[in-house]
């Protein structure tokens, strides 16, 4: 062979050639490798390269696709011999290549199937400074530290790398083994200069080796725990070996057993419960401790291991101690007060009695408006029996499973709050109070009300059945405190089963009462001032009762007495840091002691100065002062109201329009007003009945935005349209409630107390009633009816000789 025909084999390359998109990453010169070609186009143009000169350039796809272009791939790549190719039998190839020289795409020949271009190729700079020589060293020894730390690194990669002799390949070499991202492997590819292409590959040798350092620690961390595990299990078999060697049973499976074992034993259960906990027991020693029916069997013994099954400690009664404790604790409130007396003089008399099986349960459910001291009475209850307090609250509860628990197949399953509170207090004769029963809902879940039937009812709660605990629980000894805001949505078989024990709104002077004995105190200490730096006179009370929370609760009352004390807070800090800058650290040091607490006297000026203008002025009474005006009395759920019917007629044709969103009933009412109002006014006060036909009649009852209905303004909107028909004003200082009939009769009606309150609050002198209603006065407070004249009424001239006479 002769010397010109040995040429290099890159200085031989076509400037021709038949590129192969790249889907993964690129491939570096001074490489010999294997690719899997399984794109049809792609395998054409490797067949035509082997059967023309071999050479194919290899180039990444930039943007993936399936039939890709020139303008998908990158402008760099590998020129490439291939040395053999070995056909799959799904098609495809299987080509080994030796990668040669880099090159630039200079000009599109054939954009795509297949795609050939024209290139250049690119010789490295720079590749012979001694900084390149430094660097190669740093590689070469950054590597070897790599592959010593990584098993991935064959000891044939090492080699490879010591015995290259350039250093771009070695370069090139090292990133093709990094696991570096393919964009940032393909800027390193168009990198020409050697130092620069050496100084980025040792940058990501450096994020490599920190990547190992993080990877050892995590593996040092994992193989210690493993460690600890392993040691941990050998030393507790190693115990459990020499426990059971000399006899010692204390593992927590068997601990627990034994406790539960102690515990139930000790209540002497019969029949259907010793059965059932004697199964259960047994389960619970034979099931494995991984297994998850052993945690609900332990979960289902601590429930019954934790219920108050003996008989409850004997009682002693003190009814005067107990009186003394509910005077102390709540002002007025003369039924539930009378009555919880009465229950202690019957739990004593039934403990004395020979062959009695003790003292039993009952069940009184308080209603009445918000802030009226409900909730804070079942807790004076429970102290003045000497008993263990449990509240929960069902207002918004819309599953049953909450009063009567879940049943024990599914996860996570808990008894109900009856048995949850029993656990809790662990006795068996507690005070359970249940707040807001009116605001319980029902949906596909159940209906918490009918669950709560054999809940509050003594023929059956002697033997109650929670779904967890599906075991006869006797709940009879229970003082059950039940709370409303209404009747009106508790069901009436619920209903049924209560007492019902009415508490109404308060006046201002029982307000005032309130304020000096509780409210007062305790806002004082909750805002940190003392009792002596604040004192309130009778008539700043009163003003704040009448002017700012005039409610039938006093809920509101202790709102503002709350922000009054936070603002006089603010002041006394405010001054005491004042008198600090004065006087300086030094004489502060000086004067022996703190200066004397700030004192205020709290009248009507100081309570406007800090809560504005009264809500309610003194002048804001609701008066009937002209023709077509009446006041009446209504209930609600917040308490006693009043209410201004307001009649007016304008030309126009005959009929009649009702506004102040008025119900369905009081719609009715309005009607039958008007027939006996137009009656009387035509029969007896002479107004022509051609009238009415060219007049249409307008009754409204202000504050157009909150419901209204009922059948008990009947009275006071005839007494209305017949003052419009007459052109005369009612008698002052006269409210009225009573339904009206079509035949002239005044009908009972229900709330005479909470309306009897709000007309004290407006001022009224007269009230008139219907006489069947004479009966609640009775339940009406002497203090509360004073300076109050009631007239009782049976028929609607008698109203009329009243208010309006002839």
């Amino acid at each position: 062979m002769s010397e010109q025909s040995l040429v290099p084999i890159e200085q031989s390359l076509p400037h021709k050639l038949p590129l192969v998109a790249l889907m993964g990453r690129p491939i570096f010169p001074g490489i010999f490798t294997p690719i899997m070609i399984g794109n049809p186009a792609d395998v054409k143009v490797v067949d035509e390269a082997v059967s023309g000169d071999g050479f194919i350039g290899l180039v990444m796809l930039q943007n993936e696709t399936e039939t890709p272009s020139i303008g998908d791939l990158y402008k760099v790549g590998t020129a490439a011999k291939i040395v053999k190719k070995i056909n799959l039998p799904d098609g495809g190839v299987n080509t080994f290549i030796s990668t040669l020289r880099r090159f630039r795409v200079k000009k599109s020949l054939h954009n795509a199937n297949p795609i050939v271009a024209a290139v250049e190729y690119l010789d490295d700079e720079e590749d012979e400074t001694a900084e390149v020589k430094a660097l190669t060293r740093a590689l070469i020894s950054e590597m070897k530290q790599i592959s010593e730390n990584n098993p991935l690194f064959s000891e044939e990669m090492r080699l490879n790398m010591i015995n290259i002799d350039h250093p771009g390949k070695i370069a090139d070499f090292i990133v093709s083994i990094l696991n570096i991202d393919k964009t940032e492997q393909q800027k390193i590819l168009e990198i020409l200069n050697v130092r620069k292409r050496m100084e980025q590959v040792l940058v990501f040798i450096k994020k490599e080796q920190e990547l190992l350092r993080i990877q050892k620690r995590i593996q040092k961390e994992i193989n210690e725990k493993i460690e600890k595990s392993q040691r941990d299990y050998f030393l507790k078999e190693e115990l459990k070996a020499i426990k059971t060697e000399l006899g010692i049973t204390t593992d927590a499976k068997s601990s627990d057993y034994q406790r539960f074992k102690d515990k139930l034993d000790a209540f002497k259960f019969e029949g259907e419960v010793k059965e059932t906990v004697e199964q259960e027991l047994e389960k619970f020693n034979l099931t494995e401790p991984n297994s998850a029916e052993f945690i609900v069997t332990r979960n289902y013994l601590d429930v019954i291991a934790g219920l108050p099954w003996g008989d409850p400690v004997p009682e002693f009664f003190d009814l005067k101690k107990a009186s003394g404790i509910l005077e102390a604790d709540h002002y007025g409130l003369k039924d539930v007060k009378s009555r919880i007396v009465e229950y202690l003089a019957v739990r004593k008399l039934r403990t004395e009695m020979p062959g009695s099986t003790g003292p039993v349960g009952s069940i009184i459910c308080l209603v009445g408006p918000p802030g009226v001291g409900k909730t804070s009475v079942g807790r004076s209850i429970a102290r003045s029996l000497g008993k263990q307090f449990f509240r929960f609250s069902v207002g918004g509860m819309r599953d049953e499973a909450e009063i009567k628990g879940h049943r024990r197949t599914y996860i996570g399953a808990m008894p109900g709050k009856i048995i949850q509170g029993l656990k809790i207090v662990k006795t068996r004769d507690p005070v359970f109070m249940i707040d807001e029963i009116d605001k319980m809902g029902a949906s596909y879940q159940g209906d918490p009300a009918s669950a709560l039937l054999e809940v509050l009812d003594p023929e059956q709660n002697y033997a109650f059945r929670d779904h967890y605990l599906d075991l006869p629980f006797d709940i009879s000894r229970i003082f059950f405190v039940v709370t409303a805001n209404t009747l009106d949505t508790i069901p009436p078989p619920l209903l049924d089963r209560m007492e019902i024990i009415q508490l109404p709104g308060y006046i201002d002077t029982e307000k005032l009462e309130i304020a000096k004995r509780y409210l007062v105190p305790k806002s004082l200490e909750k805002n940190g001032l003392r009792k002596s730096q604040a004192k309130y006179t009778k008539d700043s009370l009163l003003h704040i009762a009448n002017g700012y929370a005039r409610e039938a609760g006093v809920r509101n009352f202790e709102k503002n007495l709350d922000k009054i004390h936070r603002k006089l807070a603010k002041q006394i800090v405010e001054e005491e840091e004042k008198e600090k800058e004065k006087t300086g650290k030094t004489n502060a040091k000086n004067t022996g002691g703190k200066a004397a607490p700030r004192k205020f006297s709290i009248d009507r000026k100081l309570i406007e100065k800090h809560l504005g203008k009264p809500i309610f002025p003194e002048g804001d009474i609701k008066k009937a002062d002209r023709p077509g005006m009446s006041v009446g009395l209504a209930w609600t759920s917040m308490g006693g109201d009043t209410l201004v019917i307001e009649a007016a007629s304008v030309p126009g044709k005959e009929g009649m329009t009702l506004t102040g969103k008025m119900g369905d009933i009081m719609k009715e009412s309005a009607a039958i007003a008007m027939t006996m109002a137009r009656k009387l006014a035509v029969e007896r006060y002479g107004v022509g009945a051609e009238w009415f036909d060219k007049n249409h009649i307008h009754i409204h009852i202000p504050e157009g935005a909150t419901p209204k209905d009922g059948p008990s303004a009947g009275i006071t909107m005839a007494t209305a349209l017949l003052s419009l028909f007459r052109g005369k004003i009612i008698a002052p200082n006269f409210v009225m409630t009573g339904e009206l009939s079509l035949t002239g009769q005044v009908l009972p009606i229900g709330g005479l107390k909470e309306k009897t309150i709000a007309a004290r609050r407006n001022r009224a002198k007269h009230i008139i009633i219907p006489r069947q209603n004479l009966r609640d006065l009775d339940d009406i407070p002497d203090y509360v009816k004073k300076g109050i004249e009631f007239h009782p009424v049976e028929r609607f001239d008698e109203v009329l000789n009243l208010i309006l006479p002839d």
